[in-house]
């Protein structure tokens, strides 16, 4: 059983999130400065229409991003000079409730390299030219009902060879019931991407305690055992469907066998040598699970399970076999611990420059470089060896960082609450 992505982006593209379907974080391709300020490696930094927790993508000239302007939801993008080319609004934004860390546009757009794809907490998805123009129009919350997640929406939408997928996960108010509750209220939906014609919507919904339905994880688009699989993570449940027809395929449970409540998961899992790392138990587990098969796999597909301080809101990344955990608050904040995806064990531990600030933006591995952005504006970079971490620093931009990093051709992409800055050897 092998288990891969299904549509990777180009050496020089950033087509979705974390880079590619896989959304495991990590490239095999660097280039971009570990050293940069305002007065070192600044290529350039463009001024942002309002706020947004979303990564921009790119597609070869064009570097597009989501964004709140004024009252509505707003789509933008820039050349690689930083000039704004074009930019559309899609209709009356809902704002975030998290008003320092959340925003009405924490979804990443995704791009096939012929659209663009976004979506936004006021339930709109659209799909525009890589020129600006709107293809087509839709509302989630209109077609669906209500959100009624806790917080902020999180999850970003994915492609597959044939869909745009959208996860809906927010059966979280399972002890207080109320008129917006539904039966229905949790599942998976794909688009057609020329059309926006509904291709196939799944339910997705488990029995479950106060808040651990919800989740503002990404799923994941993979080859597993030869079939397109969409892999996802939230409420209790790692998931695999079919991504031409959304059958479940297989279900693996196991995460909270003591129906623990207020469990809801941030940070998405990630994928490294078929496995499916998934941070769990707001920031206390880690698991590997073993994906394909059929039906429920939860007494096989557990290879291992660790008590730990781990990470709730950024996301793990992966590469070449590894796992590299960040801890994004608490106590010890700041500690990289690299991991064996196969095994789970600690292949070695570092700790970041200190700091007060929580890791809300997910770490990136491009080449031997590690990016962690944290919330104060410091991001910390270092250059990664078999044994550890060397030449750690910390750079500072000055302002708040929510988002994640993107490298493209030896340019690093930060958005921060207010500009998009853009660093590159000068």
């Amino acid at each position: 059983m092998l288990a891969g992505a299904v549509a990777s982006a180009g050496a020089d593209n950033w087509t979705s999130w974390r880079g590619d379907a896989a959304g495991s974080g990590g490239l095999g391709k660097g280039g971009a400065p570990r050293e940069f300020s305002a007065e070192k490696n600044l290529l350039w930094k463009t001024k942002l229409p309002g706020v947004g927790c979303s990564t921009p993508v790119v597609w070869e000239d064009r570097i597009i991003l989501t964004s709140e302007d004024g009252d509505q939801d707003c789509v933008v993008a820039y050349d690689w000079k930083g000039k704004e080319l074009w930019r559309k609004t899609l209709g009356a934004k809902r704002p975030g409730r998290g008003q320092r860390v959340g925003s009405g546009a924490n979804s990443s757009p995704v791009t096939d390299g012929k659209h663009v794809f976004v979506y936004f907490k006021s339930g709109t998805v659209a799909a525009l030219t890589l020129d600006g123009k709107k293809v087509w129009q839709t509302n989630l919350i209109k077609k669906y009902g209500p959100d009624t997640l806790w917080w902020d929406q999180g999850t970003s939408p994915v492609l597959t060879d044939g869909h745009l997928v959208i996860a809906v996960m927010q059966n979280g108010h399972a002890e207080k019931e109320s008129p917006e509750a539904r039966p229905d209220s949790s599942f998976l939906v794909a688009f057609e991407k020329e059309s926006g014609d509904v291709a196939w919507k799944t339910t997705r919904q488990f029995k479950l305690t106060m808040e651990t339905g919800d989740a503002y994880t990404t799923p994941h688009v993979l080859d597993i055992d030869g079939k397109e699989t969409v892999v996802t993570w939230g409420a209790d449940h790692l998931t695999g469907h079919d991504a031409g027809t959304g059958e479940q395929l297989w279900i693996c449970g196991g995460f909270n066998p003591n129906q623990e409540k207020y469990w809801r998961v941030i940070a998405s899992s990630t994928v490294a040598n078929g496995i499916c790392v998934v941070p769990y138990g707001r920031a206390g587990f880690m698991a590997g699970i073993r994906m394909g098969g059929s039906g429920d796999i939860t007494k096989s597909a557990w290879l291992w399970k660790r008590e730990l301080a781990g990470t709730d809101a950024a996301s793990p990344a992966a590469r070449d076999g590894k796992v590299y955990l960040l801890v994004d608050r608490g106590k010890k904040r700041g500690r990289m611990e690299c991991l064996d995806a196969v095994t789970g064990k600690t292949i070695w531990e570092e700790n970041l420059p200190k700091g007060v600030a929580t890791y809300y933006g997910s770490p990136l591995v491009a080449g031997d470089a590690l990016y962690c952005p944290r919330e104060d504006g410091s991001i910390m970079t270092a250059r990664i060896t078999n044994d550890g971490l060397e030449e750690i620093r910390e750079n500072k931009l000055g302002e708040t960082v929510i988002s994640s990093p993107a490298v493209v051709d030896g340019k690093l992409l930060i958005r921060g609450r207010e500009h998009l800055y853009c660093f590159g050897e000068s």
